[in-house]
């Protein structure tokens, strides 16, 4: 009998999205309106957060540019989370205490504040170097660079549904 076997790894290894590293202090939804004035886009924030465990949850802004065939998100790559820790009975007082939690959607990259993933096909990345030239120009961005995504050990994380 004839045994049949699928390799997958042909299908994960094919990178069509451009990932950039944004370095800023705004919160995401000053962050998708200085993108969408300055790169003419209207990144909108969706409904549900993106979910990879019980506790982080990771604010996301999508905008599906249909004249293009061109998918931009705009995710946050921190999420700090308050944890009330509960007091030991025989103390002082009996005041709560919190800690926070900090998780990374791209544990690789605990600097980044946010990413920006162009699903275009290969199209843009002829273009990627004026996108990434316009967005370094808004003025709260400190920094924001082009990131090799084969060498992240977690995108899976960066897929989106």
């Amino acid at each position: 009998m004839a045994v049949k076997k699928l390799i997958l790894d042909d299908f994960i290894d094919d990178v069509d999205y451009t990932l950039i590293a944004v370095h800023c202090s705004i919160e995401g939804y000053r962050l998708a309106y200085f993108l969408n004035k300055k790169l003419g886009l209207n990144l909108k924030r969706k409904r549900e957060d993106i979910d990879l465990n019980t506790l982080a949850k990771y604010p996301i802004f999508e905008w599906e540019d249909m004249k293009q065939q061109v998918t931009w998100h705009l995710v946050s790559n921190v999420c700090r989370i308050e944890e009330v820790i509960q007091p030991q009975e025989n103390t002082l007082f009996h005041s709560q205490a919190t800690r926070q939690n900090t998780f990374y959607l791209i544990p690789e990259y605990k600097r980044v504040n946010y990413f920006l993933k162009i699903n275009d096909d290969g199209l843009l990345s002829k273009n990627s170097k004026k996108t990434l030239s316009n967005i370094q120009e808004i003025p709260h961005i400190i920094t924001a660079y082009n990131v090799d995504v084969d060498t992240i050990k977690s995108k899976n994380n960066l897929i989106f549904y």
